[in-house]
């Protein structure tokens, strides 16, 4: 078992380096983390003892970006806190390999597109293996699904190799025995076996309904997944002819938009839908068109009769306020239909384009031949189409007037989305009124209420949750038309005349998963009856990447395969994650878990903000704006790009800084040299004093009472997931004691003249490694290489499984914090003397005065052997109490309320032979 090693209170220092760097320990360090076992989680440790964290899997899709180092330092301070602390933090990592990501990477690196129509080639050799350039459709090689598939896994593969290497370099602390592909076969086996629970308990379900389609990936998408953008279209002013003379007459006299005693007016930006047109739309309250309510009008172009009707979602001051309904413009058509029981004219297929037969609803011969001339078309050329129709036949007023339109992209996609009818499977989630059975409560009150019990960080993230499942209204969409992820594991049967029935399902069992219903053959059947009357026909979607990322803390908690370790780790600690996917990633889970478990999957949530570049906008590949890490690593050092990261808060969108890891950079170094001055000052015995006792000296009880202090609220930071905070406190002390403290009390450490005694030079001595021993734990979390190397001069095994520091360990005569307080003012202002008369800071003082507030006097007397010391005071130092704040001319040096007159500098000393 792995465990906390125990710290000695008089360790020996050990070789030292005659000259740190900070360059080369990623290499010298990661390879003996890795021999050692430092990171590797103990199977041993009960779930009390357990941290455990549900680790983002990263996309595999070609490269990381910085903004990915970013949240990924966040996650690995909170892993090292935690290991300091005792526990046995539980830290995996996965590759979310599945999905649209990885088959656009695969048709572009080798030039290939399925065709389910072709037989698997065992030979198959790609035509291309990358080169940076994007193929397009048209010149990418046609092959099978299982050959694809085949591509897609050996890309990802290479791509998770280079991830892994980064990561290492990075020094994330991830026990990399435990990791996880969401494509590999226990990834598959927990999300068919959790689909089918799901199936069996009514909290799955299919469906043949309208739904949002991308025309471009050939597939469904849900609502997690959409992007309002602006779109740019135009606005036609189209004329519906009245049926009813009389209701017309009296639509007019109300103030309809009626003209030539017949013709009622819409406005759409659709047009190359009329033909889908099944009703006109009006508020039931808008007195306007209510003489028009169950009557007809004939649609211009198409002559197709359509009734008028009522709705509450009709607009009364949008547009002419009154709308046409076609199956389907967008999802308000949904409603309209679904409400109205409106019948289903579609004409758009799946690839965007209209369909090609003729409708039976068009019987005019106009209308037929209208329809020929755009069918097959895409719907920018039908559009066109029926525009210049319009324009003939006089049924458009004026021309189209141009708009910026609210449009429902996919969000990886380029084309609006269009609503097509498809039979797809869904998973309750609250969108839609539903009894969960197991709580006997609404689903979606009950998601509200685990959102309640979870802990956001920061806490202002927890309303982006609420107002998600707040405003859900649908089911969860999982099905998808795609080629590379988890398949559905079901056959349906086929009868005597060949039709599939999608009502009877071939279910495996549990144990045989996990299946590819494509090429494994259900029980009961031989394989060629595959799509033979009478035989069964393969599920050929597959799942939406999500519902298996939905069930990461499953697959990586080792559920239905390893139950030891499952009972070890689940429920989770923590789910780190981006802020723009709570929607996706942290909603769904919480929908899984609630629904198999009935519990909440974690406990804490910590979000990070995003990186953006100079512009303020977000860092993304699809911006074409990020800046990949591996040469920044080098550059600065892993430890110094790691600072840049944990000094942004939990939520706040962080700028791309450079300059931010050039000050981490000068830490580790000062790290490194502030270590090695403070470790070598011990005696001739090579012991570090730790002990604490040692301390007699005001100076020195006064840094570690600061110390006790940055300790607590380091912790407290830390306890609370504010990372930053703990950084900034440890990090602010550690600079005024390498700036102040440490030259203070530099000559009386050396001691080499004996103007001190032994008991003043031993305080001073224990000061200094106690502050690095403390020091060095409290920056681990953030700069783990500089401080495993100044541990291994003088501690036992590695720092990352030392104990976080205590009070307890700077047990001893409680040291007043105001006195290096007075000390380092003092110290400020004298080195200003220096710097401003242009003098070396060896520069003797032949004379002083020191004007201080009657409070820091007393302090100031205390410090004064080590103020004179560091200070080069060879002359009188005078301390006298402040008069009165001086006024804005006053030419005296000043620091807060300590300033230095009357000075007298005496001549520099000569300069050292080099």
């Amino acid at each position: 078992m792995t465990t906390q090693q125990p710290l000695s209170s008089r360790p020996h220092l050990g070789q030292v380096p005659d000259k740190v760097t900070a360059d080369g320990l990623e290499d010298k360090w990661g390879g003996r983390w890795e021999d050692a076992g430092t990171y590797s989680f103990d199977r041993t440790a009960t779930r009390e003892q357990v941290y455990s964290i549900d680790t983002p899997p990263p996309t595999v899709s070609g490269s990381l970006h910085v903004g990915h180092v970013f949240s990924y330092t966040h996650t690995d301070v909170v892993a090292r806190y935690q290991r300091m602390m005792g526990k046995e933090v539980f830290y995996p990592m996965g590759w979310d390999d599945n999905g649209l990501p990885t088959e656009r990477r695969v048709q572009n690196y080798f030039g290939v597109r399925v065709d389910t129509s072709l037989p698997y080639d065992p030979d198959f050799q790609p035509p291309h293996t990358g080169g940076g350039k994007s193929i397009k459709a048209r010149d990418q090689q046609p092959i099978s699904r299982q050959n694809f598939v085949e591509l897609c896994e050996r890309l990802s593969i290479d791509d998770e190799k280079q991830f892994e290497a980064l990561w290492r370099r990075l020094g994330l602390s991830v026990d990399w025995k435990q990791h996880y592909q969401t494509i590999g076969a226990h990834a598959r086996k927990v999300a068919q076996a959790a689909f089918l629970r799901n199936l069996a308990r009514g909290e799955a379900y299919q469906q043949e309904a309208p739904g949002l389609w991308d025309i471009t990936f050939q597939t469904a998408v849900a609502q997690a997944e959409l992007e309002s953008r602006e779109y740019p279209g135009f606005y036609h002013r189209l004329a519906f002819h009245i049926t009813d003379e009389g209701a017309a007459r009296q639509a007019a006299e109300q103030g309809a938009p009626v003209e030539n005693g017949r013709d009622v007016y819409i406005e759409t930006t659709r047009p190359e839908l009329l033909a889908a047109c099944v009703a006109l739309i009006a508020h039931p309250d808008d007195e306007r068109f209510k003489p028009l309510f169950g009557t007809t009008v004939t649609s211009p172009v198409f002559g197709v009769e359509v009734p008028v009707l009522a709705h509450p979602e009709a607009e009364m001051d949008k547009g002419a306020g009154i709308a046409m309904c076609c199956t389907f413009g967008d999802t308000t058509d949904i409603d309209w239909w679904r409400d109205l029981d409106l019948p289903l004219r579609a004409i758009l297929r799946k690839d965007g384009r209209i369909a090609t037969d003729v409708p039976e609803w068009i019987t005019d011969p106009a209308g037929r031949q209208a329809y020929e001339a755009m069918a097959g078309k895409t719907t920018f050329s039908a559009r066109q189409e029926v525009v210049d129709r319009l324009r003939e036949s006089g049924e458009m007023s004026g021309e189209p007037t141009e708009t910026q339109r609210q449009t429902n992209f996919f969000e990886r996609g380029e084309k609006p989305l269009e609503i097509v009818t498809s039979r797809q499977w869904y998973i309750r989630n609250g969108g839609r009124p539903w009894t969960h059975e197991s709580t006997g409560k609404d689903f979606n009150e009950e998601l509200i209420e685990r959102g309640h019990a979870l802990d956001f960080h920061p806490e202002f993230m927890r309303v982006r949750y609420e107002n998600w499942v707040g405003g859900l209204n649908n089911d969860w969409l999982i099905s998808r038309q795609r080629f590379f992820g988890v398949p559905f594991p079901l056959w349906y049967r086929i009868d005597e005349d060949g039709t599939t029935l999608y009502d009877q399902l071939i279910i495996p069992d549990e144990a045989d998963l996990p299946i590819d219903p494509s090429s494994d053959t259900p029980h009961g059947y031989t394989e060629d009856q595959r799509d033979q009357p009478g035989g069964f026909a393969a599920e050929l979607d597959i799942m939406d990447t999500w519902a298996t990322s939905s069930l990461s803390p499953q697959i990586a908690a080792g559920w239905l395969e390893d139950e030891d370790l499952f009972t070890r780790v689940y429920p989770m600690d923590l789910r780190p994650q981006g802020q723009d996917i709570i929607r996706t990633w942290l909603f769904s889970t919480v929908v899984r878990a609630a629904l198999e478990f009935g519990e909440l999957p974690w406990q804490h949530t910590a979000l990070s903000g995003w990186i953006v570049d100079k512009d303020h906008k977000k860092m993304s590949k699809s911006k074409g704006n990020v800046v990949t890490p591996m040469g920044l690593l080098e550059k600065y050092g892993s430890d110094a790009v790691r600072y840049w990261a944990a000094s942004a808060r939990l939520g706040v969108d962080s700028a791309f800084d450079e300059s931010q890891m050039k000050i981490g950079r000068r830490l580790a170094i000062k790290v490194l040299n502030a270590s090695k001055f403070a470790l070598t000052m011990g005696d001739d015995s090579g012991e570090v004093d730790l002990d604490a006792s040692h301390v007699t000296q005001p100076l020195d009880q006064s840094v570690l009472a600061h110390l006790r202090s940055v300790i607590d609220t380091a912790s407290s930071a830390f306890a609370a997931y504010d990372h930053a905070r703990a950084l900034e406190v440890t990090e602010s002390f550690f600079w005024t004691f390498c700036d102040d403290y440490v030259e203070l009390v530099k000559e009386r450490a050396y001691n080499h003249d004996g103007a001190w005694s032994d008991e003043e030079a031993q305080s001073a001595r224990a000061t200094l490694a106690l502050v690095i021993n403390a020091a060095v734990r409290l920056l681990a979390p953030f700069l783990p290489y500089v401080t495993e190397e100044v541990w291994s001069w003088y501690q036992e095994g590695s720092i990352h499984r030392a104990s976080w520091p205590t009070l307890d360990e700077l047990s001893g005569p409680e040291g007043d914090p105001t006195v290096l307080d007075a000390a380092s003012a003092a110290l400020i202002v004298m080195r200003r003397v220096k710097s401003e008369a242009k003098v070396s800071p060896r520069t003797p003082f032949l004379a002083v005065t020191v004007q201080a507030p009657a409070d820091m006097i007393p302090a100031l007397e205390m410090v004064e052997s080590d103020l004179r010391s560091a200070t080069k005071v060879t002359g009188t130092l005078t301390l006298e109490e402040s008069a009165s704040t001086p006024d804005s001319g006053d030419d005296s040096h000043e620091t807060h309320s300590v300033k230095v007159a009357d000075v007298t500098l005496g001549e520099p000393p000569a300069k050292r032979k080099k």
